[in-house]
């Protein structure tokens, strides 16, 4: 019988430690910074897959175009945002979704209005020789609105604890997009503008159904209420984030602007099939940095946030991931892309060394938002911005893409170091505020 009490003890004790790492590994499963993670790998998957396909079935010269056709969607879209992508997440946290999404299609409306009404003029005004057409234009306006929607459904989705929602409709606009993408490549589909508009397509999609379904949703008697003048809030400091969200925009995407002007549409092609993968390294990173902004605002208003082991992290990570990554990358490219994409090669380090420094630079740069430092911010993108434009007009023009690579790597080391200053510089002015 003691033998008995003894075995139930026992199975009683080790029961916990049997269950302990499952219990651990689903409550990291729900973290919203790992299933944004999972939705941005997804993308990224996706996207490596798409880039193959389009190198596979188009010319460096049309692979250019599709890149560009997005970059100017990507750097539009900043512009009806506005920088309310992170202000909002901090500042309707815990709210309930539907009041959410009619607070951020509140902020869209004007600057959205604006947009298709500038496209319109656009279309109309400007001449033949610098007009890409209507229907061009009309795809670039109405992708530029569904892209902001998306980005918008993102901070709604971190604000009111919805992430998995936002995963399952990213899920569904990646197989959309790869279903579409993989039966242009069997139909040798070569005409850029009709892979672009498979983008506008499988992005419309998912993002109008889960806004529709968040508006839909029941009222949630234990979400916080929304305050009169809120969404004043929101804008005002999503206005002094906007230089900020303006230059990290363009500092990701300029180079593939300036290419074509200072070298050629097939320097492009070569050049994004390269950076395509590499910015993937930064990802994991900045899904962290913005799930965790609205819990870093708060541990700083109790006095307990702790900005040193965040950042070293993330550090740890990049010297770890960067030396795989560019070694990994540059075997492989020849391999999967073909011997015409083998130039590519030579921009492989520099562009992986950037993505580690982007990296530690969304951790710094999302500490000093959630300190309320939104002018630091913006003063660090735009000194990268700054710092990478000048080495691109100087260097690309004489060794190609290999300048582009240069000048994102300058680039992004220049913003991080300027975010690393600014936080000692914040930290310090804390301290004398104190005293």
């Amino acid at each position: 019988m003691s033998e008995l009490r003894v075995d139930q003890t026992v199975a009683a004790g080790l029961a916990p430690r049997r269950t302990a790492p499952l219990a651990w590994v689903c409550g990291q499963l729900s973290e919203p910074y790992v299933q944004l993670l999972a939705s941005q790998v997804l993308t990224g998957a996706v996207a490596l897959a798409a880039n193959i396909l389009m190198v596979r079935s188009l010319s460096p010269a049309h692979r250019g175009e599709v890149a560009l056709l997005l970059q100017v969607v990507y750097l539009a879209t900043q512009v009806l945002l506005l920088g309310t992508e992170r202000s909002f997440v901090a500042g309707y946290h815990q709210v309930a979704p539907g009041p959410a999404v009619r607070a951020y299609a509140r902020l869209l409306l004007v600057p959205s209005a604006v947009g298709l009404t500038g496209a319109v003029i656009f279309a109309v005004a400007v001449p033949h020789r610098h007009n890409p057409g209507p229907v061009i234009i009309a795809m670039l306006a109405w992708y530029t609105v569904i892209e902001a929607a998306a980005l918008a459904s993102r901070s709604v989705a971190i604000a009111v604890g919805r992430v998995r929602d936002f995963m399952v409709c990213r899920v569904i606009e990646s197989v959309l997009l790869l279903v579409m993408l993989t039966g242009l490549y069997v139909a040798h589909t070569t005409h850029p503008e009709v892979w672009f508009l498979a983008y506008l397509f499988a992005g419309a999609v998912p993002t109008i159904a889960y806004l529709v379904i968040w508006l839909r949703l029941p009222p949630d008697p234990h979400a916080v209420p929304l305050r009169a003048g809120q969404n004043r809030l929101v804008r005002r400091e999503g206005l002094a984030l906007f230089p900020a969200a303006i230059s990290n925009m363009a500092m990701l995407r300029v180079d593939r602007l300036v290419i074509p002007a200072l070298a050629s549409t097939a320097a492009l092609g070569l050049y994004t099939s390269v950076a395509t993968m590499t910015e993937l390294l930064a990802w994991p990173i900045r899904a962290y940095a913005d799930s965790r902004l609205g819990r870093w605002r708060a541990s700083h208003h109790a006095g307990g946030l702790q900005a040193g082991p965040i950042v070293l992290a993330a550090a740890v990570y990049c010297l770890v991931v960067v030396p795989l990554a560019a070694g990994g990358l540059y075997l492989l490219i020849v391999p999967v892309f073909g011997h015409q994409y083998a130039p590519a090669r030579v921009v492989v380090l520099p562009l992986v060394v950037a993505a580690g420094l982007y990296a530690v630079s969304r951790v710094s740069l999302g500490l000093l938002i959630a300190k309320g430092h939104g002018a630091l911010v913006s003063a660090a993108e735009i000194t990268g911005f700054v710092v990478s434009f000048a080495v691109y007009l100087l260097l690309i023009p004489r060794i190609g893409i290999l300048g582009a690579a240069y000048g994102s790597l300058a680039g992004y080391g220049a913003c991080l170091v300027f975010a690393l200053i600014g936080s000692r510089m914040a930290k310090d002015r804390g301290h004398a505020q104190e005293t």
